[in-house]
């Protein structure tokens, strides 16, 4: 798997336009962070918002069509698709009834 630092590196490199928290916070959480904000699509209007699923898809396009190296696009997959397993546990775990 590809190093951390790198893959944030290489997510940076994508989303040139998305600040990222500069925060105390482990390389990896934070582009956990940025990738849940991503696929929530918390920065546009909630109004003009697309689904989660939406948003995985097209960064997955995003990232396959890039120049990145094969093991960065790998890894970035790979954190795309463990952030929305978490967000669709997350969803399930509101959708039942209490």
């Amino acid at each position: 798997m590809e190093n951390p630092d790198r893959l944030l590196e290489a997510y940076k490199e994508l989303w040139s336009n998305r600040s990222l928290s500069h925060s105390a916070k482990p390389v990896t959480e934070q582009l956990e962070e940025a990738i849940k904000i991503e696929l929530k699509d918390e920065l546009t209007h909630p109004r003009t918002r697309k689904s989660p699923w939406a948003k995985y898809f097209l960064a997955i396009k995003r990232i396959s069509g890039s120049r990145l190296k094969e093991t960065e696009k790998l890894g970035l997959i790979h954190q795309f698709n463990l952030v929305m397993d978490h967000l669709l546990v997350e969803d399930k775990k509101r959708s039942w009834p209490k």
